[in-house]
């Protein structure tokens, strides 16, 4: 299991769009006399900071310290907005424009459900972003790194001279992209966009292949060292310059309101990224992160206690049956705690003490068991049109209900050389009569630094015996 460092020593700068959220709470009994819509008795009122403000909360709330650079409009919108960032030990750039007004977004709640959001905003597309310019070369020596957060209300209207800003003083630079310009983000270390965003850039994706490549042609148009694509359900997409592309499942249990989401995944991976963690582990963080703040209401933060605990609630329910992608992270975790990998794979059909007895043999070589399994159509092709008896879902099923194992993988391919040469277990374990060097998957092992072991089956114990049995048995 990932441990969520000590995040007080680290300094952010987040630059960006910064807006004020307002919530009015109330019940509705009734339909309006005056026009079919619902009448809400207003009982509470509350404000929270939005846009890159929330960003810079989500940094805060970490214990993290972090300098806000953002536009506001004269007016009692931006001391309210001010007020409760400097609550939270949010440091406030902000460039007043005494003819615009503060960007409000207000929200009608009733019964824990959004009804209507009225939207109070002109933007700043005529920005001087000279103030911003000076302010970022004020503070960029002392942070860490820098966040760019791009809500397309002018705040960032100029971006490339702030990039250059940041690039110069040698700083990682992380943006959350908005609109199909990416070529204002070229330089940057890593966009964080959604799947909707991305797809706006680079045409709608077929699936995973589909995101890979364009992704990666993506960052290589725009210079850039990788790309996080949250995809809701779906989860995240992590592409990045000489490593494998990486699919993380989302971690929410339940989806309430995705409100500031993004903010809180960028925000996460800039704080774990400070901590020098890799970058792959600072995903994961966020991912847990945005789980955690996706279950609650409107524009909201995760605190330190929150995403460890959903870090620990994914460690232990991803076992037994699992994705290619979940077995990815839970095997990066094993590995985080020193512990080595087997790898058996096989059809698993009427599980037998044959069986049973070679899996307990191999879960003894290492600390977990992994066991990959084919699919009905490889089982078929292998062992004729009458295999398997037991269907995909009820060979995994019994599997992982062994003591011995610790995850089930399905594989559609002929062999399961893909997967174990993506996986690269410490052990590669199979029974039989089966040469070490003749073994799918087994040169990938041995050139990781890996083991392939051979296993003898019980005598007088096979599948096709057992049916065999069953037959005369009926006859």
């Amino acid at each position: 299991m990932i441990e969520l460092p000590d995040f007080h020593s680290i300094h952010i700068l987040v630059v960006g769009d910064v807006m004020l959220d307002r919530y009015s709470h109330g019940e509705t009994a009734r339909i309006s006399p005056e026009a079919p819509v619902p009448v809400v008795r207003v009982e509470s009122e509350e404000a929270r900071a939005g846009g890159a403000g929330n960003v810079a909360l989500n940094i805060a709330h970490l214990g993290g310290k972090v300098s806000l650079i953002g536009v506001t409009g004269d007016d009692e919108m931006a001391q309210q907005l001010t007020t409760l960032l400097q609550a939270k030990k949010v440091d406030c750039f902000f460039q007043k424009v005494p003819s615009v007004a503060t960007i409000t977004k207000h929200r009608i709640i009733s019964r824990h459900q959004q009804l209507i959001r009225l939207d109070f905003e002109d933007g700043f597309p005529d920005l001087d972003s000279t103030p911003i310019q000076n302010q970022l070369s004020d503070l960029i020596d002392a942070a860490d790194l820098v966040i760019f957060s791009d809500y397309a209300k002018g705040t960032l209207n100029q971006l490339e001279d702030l990039i250059a800003i940041a690039k110069k003083a040698g700083k990682p630079i992380l943006i959350d992209p908005k609109g199909s310009d990416y070529q204002r983000y070229k330089g940057a270390t890593l966009l964080t966009p959604n799947c909707a965003e991305f797809e706006q850039v680079v045409g709608q994706c077929a699936g995973n292949a589909d995101i890979e490549q364009k992704g990666e042609a993506l960052m290589t148009d725009l210079e850039i060292d990788a790309i996080l694509i949250t995809r809701g359900e779906m989860g995240m997409t992590l592409l990045e310059k000489g490593q494998p592309p990486r699919h993380l499942p989302a971690r929410a249990r339940e989806v309430f309101d995705v409100t500031g989401a993004g903010d809180t995944v960028i925000s996460v991976t800039a704080a774990a990224l400070a901590m020098q963690m890799p970058l792959e582990a600072a995903i994961q963080v966020a991912n847990a992160a945005a789980g955690v703040v996706v279950a609650k209401l409107g524009t909201a933060v995760a605190d330190f206690d929150e995403i460890q605990y959903a870090l620990h609630q994914h460690d232990i329910i991803h076992q037994g049956i699992v994705s290619e992608e979940e077995l990815k992270m839970a095997m990066q975790e094993s590995r985080n705690k020193g512990e080595s990998l087997v790898l058996t794979n096989g059809c698993f059909d009427i599980l037998h003490a044959g069986h049973v007895t070679y899996l307990e043999q191999a879960s003894r070589l290492g600390d977990r068991l992994i066991v990959a399994v084919n699919i009905d159509q490889t089982v078929r092709d292998l062992k004729g049109e009458e295999r398997p008896v037991n269907n995909l879902k009820q060979r995994m099923t019994v599997l992982a209900a062994l003591g011995c194992v610790d995850w089930v993988v399905p594989f559609s391919e002929p062999t399961p050389e893909r997967l174990i040469c993506d996986l690269k277990p410490d052990f590669l374990v199979k029974g039989g009569d089966n040469h070490p060097d003749n073994i799918p998957g087994g040169k990938c092992v041995k050139e990781n630094g890996g083991e392939v072991r051979v296993m003898s089956f019980l005598d007088n114990h096979s599948t096709t015996n057992t049916i065999n049995k069953i037959i005369d048995n009926a006859k």
